[in-house]
C-alpha cells in the first residue's frame, strides 16, 4: 500500500495542509466530510490471533486474502473528480453561492429602476400594506453609497454563510432580517417610509460572525478572520440610513435577528462537536 501524501492543497487558498483534516485552517473550506482512517499495514498481529488462522492460500491466509478488497475499497472511497476539484479533496458541499447572487442581482435592479420610479412606489407606508412590498423595501437603497455598502454586506457575509449551510439557510436569513425586520420597523414607526437592504446585510453580518467570536473565546479558536475588517463593515452599514435615509430601527432589528441566529449556529455546532 503507498504511503499518504505529505500535504494536500487547498482549492480556496491554495495553502498546503495536512490530508487528515476535514477543513482548512486557514480559510475554513471544507476539504471532506470526514478525515480519512489511518491505516496501520504493518502493525504486528496480536498474539492470541495466530492459532485462529485459516489455511493459507497462495502463501497467504485466508482471512488476509478476503480483507484486501475491503483496503481496495478504503483507498478508492473519495470516489470520482468533480469538475474543479483537486485529487484527494472533496469539493465545497453547496456549489456556487446562486442564493447570494440571486438576493445582490435583484438589489441592483431595483436600485436601477429608481431611474423610473421613486422609493415611495417600493417602500413600506403601513403595516398592513401590499405584502410584495415588504420584498421590494427589504432590496430597496435610496443612494449610490448606500446600495454599495449594503450589496456588499449582502454578498460578503451570504457567501460565507452559503458556502458553509447552504441556499436555503441564506433565503431564510434574509427573510428574517429583511423583511422581517422591515416589519417590526413599520409597527414601530408608523409615520415613515419604512425601507433599506441594510437590515438584511447587518443579519447575515451578525449571524457569521457570532460562530467566529464564540469559536475565538473557547479552546478550538484557530481562524484567521479578519474582524476588524467587519466591525467596519458593521459600522458603515449602521450608518446606511444617514446616507439614504433608510429604517435605522430596520437595522438595528436585523443585526438583533442575525445574532440570535448565529447563537443558534453555534449551539448546532457544539452539539456536534
Amino acid at each position: 500500500m503507498s504511503s499518504p501524501d505529505l500535504f494536500v492543497v487547498c482549492k480556496n487558498c491554495q495553502a498546503e495542509v495536512s490530508p487528515y483534516i476535514t477543513e482548512c485552517p486557514y480559510c475554513g473550506t471544507r476539504l471532506r466530510k470526514r478525515a480519512p482512517r489511518i491505516e496501520r499495514p504493518d502493525a504486528p498481529a496480536k498474539p492470541g490471533n495466530r492459532s485462529k488462522r485459516g489455511p493459507r492460500v497462495g502463501g497467504r491466509s485466508r482471512e488476509h486474502a478476503k480483507a484486501r478488497p475491503k483496503q481496495d475499497k478504503a483507498a478508492s472511497r473519495l470516489g470520482k473528480l468533480r469538475s474543479g476539484e483537486i485529487p484527494g479533496i472533496r469539493g465545497e458541499d453547496h456549489g456556487r453561492p446562486y442564493a447570494t447572487m440571486v438576493l445582490v442581482a435583484l438589489s441592483f435592479g431595483l436600485w436601477l429602476s429608481l431611474a423610473f420610479y421613486v422609493r415611495s412606489d417600493f417602500a413600506i407606508n403601513a403595516v398592513g400594506g401590499d405584502p410584495w412590498r415588504f420584498f421590494t423595501a427589504s432590496l430597496l437603497n435610496d443612494g449610490t453609497a448606500a446600495q454599495f455598502a449594503a450589496a456588499v454586506g449582502i454578498g460578503l457575509f451570504g457567501w460565507l454563510i452559503e458556502r458553509r449551510r447552504g441556499p436555503i439557510a441564506v433565503v431564510l436569513l434574509f427573510l428574517l432580517c429583511g423583511p422581517g425586520a422591515l416589519a417590526a420597523a413599520a409597527a414601530i414607526d408608523v409615520e415613515s417610509l419604512v425601507f433599506g437592504s441594510h437590515g438584511a446585510a447587518l443579519g447575515l453580518l451578525c449571524a457569521w460572525v457570532v460562530p467566529v467570536l464564540l469559536e475565538r473565546g473557547g479552546d478550538d479558536g484557530d481562524d484567521d478572520a479578519d474582524l476588524l475588517g467587519v466591525l467596519v463593515i458593521s459600522a458603515v452599514l449602521l450608518l446606511v440610513p444617514l446616507l439614504s435615509q433608510g429604517s435605522a430601527i430596520a437595522g438595528v432589528l436585523g443585526a438583533a435577528f442575525g445574532a440570535v441566529v448565529g447563537l443558534g449556529f453555534a449551539a448546532a455546532a457544539r452539539s456536534r462537536a
